[in-house]
């Protein structure tokens, strides 16, 4: 399967440690209209020390079914109830 992010695989992109240590499904994503940044979390509230750097390549295997939002633009964000539900992606207010 083709790589279906636009971002190259080495990208860097955020996420957290409950998706990394503990097991939490992507149920929140981001995709920055500022800088392009990609923030793939569990839905949880977070502090700073809750984030993680890791490559757009080790999300997407982590969890394929990011791929439906691989073409969200830049200044949105993308939701859903739980992992293996449909996204709901709106415009940043």
């Amino acid at each position: 399967m083709d790589f279906p992010f636009d971002d190259a695989p080495n990208t860097a992109v955020i996420t957290c440690c409950h998706i990394l240590d503990h097991g939490a499904p992507i149920l929140h994503v981001s995709h920055d209209a500022d800088d392009g940044m990609w923030l793939f979390l569990c839905g949880a509230c977070h502090d700073e020390s809750e984030g993680r750097i890791v490559s757009l390549h080790y999300i997407y295997t982590h969890d394929s079914t990011v791929a439906q939002i691989a073409r969200m633009p830049c200044g949105c964000m993308a939701d859903r109830e739980t992992a293996g539900r449909n996204w709901d992606i709106q415009r940043e207010i």
